[in-house]
């Protein structure tokens, strides 16, 4: 019986050495419900030849067991142990090989009194099934050599030793008591034969656990269930957050430095709401738009730029803190009304038409009788009128439409009308920047150049009425303070 307990314990080493070397196969998380054992087993026998139970010598064997969690106070399990028990007191001597298959329960103090994945996890078991004897025995009556089955009931005691969340070793000791009396060879109409079974080994959490964000901690345990792939996790599942801002270091921008949440996790020393990292000035509070530095009249530059730091507000500004000055005449832009070009600053920065612009303004437009079309002859002056615009691009042009007295006023007015648009039409054709500030104006009958008695025949009062038919011209200043009249 030695050389087959020998040969068990030598199989059941190598494939606890397997077990033990490729843990990855095994559940590293407690959510995996099935659990495998694998362990040596030793009895002590107590029965008519000896009592063992309080003697160091033991036999050896082995066993396994398939374990199924229930719920955090109970497991149930299989188990099937192979060993022996021999005694020699002189007379009588016995050599049996036991084997046990048995149902158990096991009631856990990890799971309610203590914490699931303690270390030490003290538990209570009972299972019930089959012993089966291969009797080899010498009595003074003679030799005995018996096969039998028998009833088995075992209660116990064991300690769980947690490793990892796959891996834990075990040791058992139980009470066994079985439904015969001829495990030694002798029946004397007393007690059954009972054992000590004492068992240690490992454990190995099988199956696959529920982890939604694959992140390795199964859901059931897992306080954050729904961690981006690939984030590093603390044991409850939840992303590593090194300095504790309350900012996990995968979305922590400064993650060695406790900061605040709005700011990704930097810290903002002086609560201007710009990170010390981008703050130029961090331990004065500024704003954002200035990086974090002071800024005294709010218009955009930091104070220790700002060569104008009392700017009124509002005030548009430069890169140095000053107002700006787009055309150089010493006006700012914002009381400049020519801004695009210098003038003085009593002209409102406006500069003054020159000679040959006021001369040219003089100059009109005429046009056939009853017609709104622009005369090639007059190209060329509105060609000049271009140019001038160029030269003064803050300027409005007032196009001033006029008509002789033939015709009903109505009609004039319309007709009037259509000559400065006629005009204004032609000056936009030629690339006028911004034609909004061509403005159109038409005055009918009511503004005659020349003045024409109106008695007379329209033969003889032609030449006069050419001259009403035009349009004339004004330059002014874009504040709009035209002779609208």
């Amino acid at each position: 019986m030695r050389t087959q307990l020998t040969k068990f314990s030598a199989i059941a080493f190598v494939l606890v050495f397997l077990l033990s070397a490729n843990t990855a196969l095994f559940a590293q998380n407690a959510d995996r419900r099935t659990n495998l054992q694998i362990y040596g087993s030793a009895l002590q026998y107590k029965g008519e030849v000896a009592n063992q139970f309080f003697e160091k010598d033991m036999e050896w064997g082995g066993g396994l067991s398939l374990n199924r969690y229930l719920s955090p106070s109970f497991d149930a399990g299989l188990h099937f142990t192979y060993g022996g028990a021999e005694a020699n007191d002189g007379t009588n001597r016995f050599d049996t090989s036991i084997g046990t298959a048995m149902l158990g329960i096991r009631l856990k103090m990890y799971g309610t009194i203590l914490k699931e994945d303690a270390l030490i996890g003290p538990y209570l078991t009972v299972a019930g099934g089959a012993a089966f004897a291969k009797a080899d025995a010498t009595t003074a009556a003679g030799t005995v050599d018996d096969n039998f089955t028998t009833s088995a009931l075992l209660g116990g005691a064991g300690i769980r030793i947690r490793f990892s969340d796959g891996v834990s070793a075990f040791v058992q000791t139980g009470y066994l008591l079985t439904g015969n009396d001829n495990f030694d060879g002798l029946t004397n109409n007393g007690d059954n034969d009972r054992f000590l079974q004492h068992n240690f080994g490992l454990g190995f959490n099988l199956g696959k656990m529920v982890d939604t964000d694959a992140d390795g901690v199964g859901d059931r345990r897992d306080k954050c269930p729904d961690t981006p792939t690939g984030v590093q996790v603390d044991k409850d599942g939840c992303p590593i957050d090194s300095d504790g801002d309350g900012v996990a270091d995968y979305q922590d921008q400064c993650p060695t430095e406790a900061g605040v949440q709005n700011l990704q996790g930097c810290p903002d020393k002086d609560g201007d709401g710009v990170a010390d990292k981008d703050d130029q000035c961090p331990d004065e509070a500024g704003t954002t738009a200035t990086q974090g530095c002071p800024d005294a009249d709010g218009d955009g530059v930091a104070d220790k730029d700002d060569k104008c730091p009392d700017t009124a507000a509002g005030q548009q500004v430069g890169p140095d803190g000053c107002a700006t000055d787009s055309d150089g005449d010493g006006v700012a832009d914002d009381k400049d009304i020519c801004p695009n070009s210098a003038g003085p600053a009593e002209k409102g920065g406006c500069p003054e038409l020159d000679a040959a612009t006021l001369k040219l303004m003089e100059e009109k437009v005429r046009f056939e009788f009853d017609q709104a079309r622009v005369q090639e002859s007059y190209k060329q002056l509105l060609d000049s009128i271009v140019t001038t615009l160029e030269k003064y691009p803050d300027h409005v042009l007032l196009i001033k439409g006029h008509a002789d007295y033939i015709g009903s006023a109505e009609y004039n007015q319309a007709l009037s009308e259509r000559r400065a648009q006629a005009v204004k039409d032609y000056l936009v054709e030629r690339g006028v920047q911004n034609p909004d500030r061509l403005v159109t104006r038409g005055y009918g009958e009511t503004m005659p150049l020349v003045k024409v008695n109106e008695r007379l025949s329209k033969r003889r009062t032609e030449s006069a009425r050419a001259k009403n038919r035009r349009v004339g011209f004004e330059l002014n200043t874009p504040d709009m303070k035209l002779n609208m009249e």
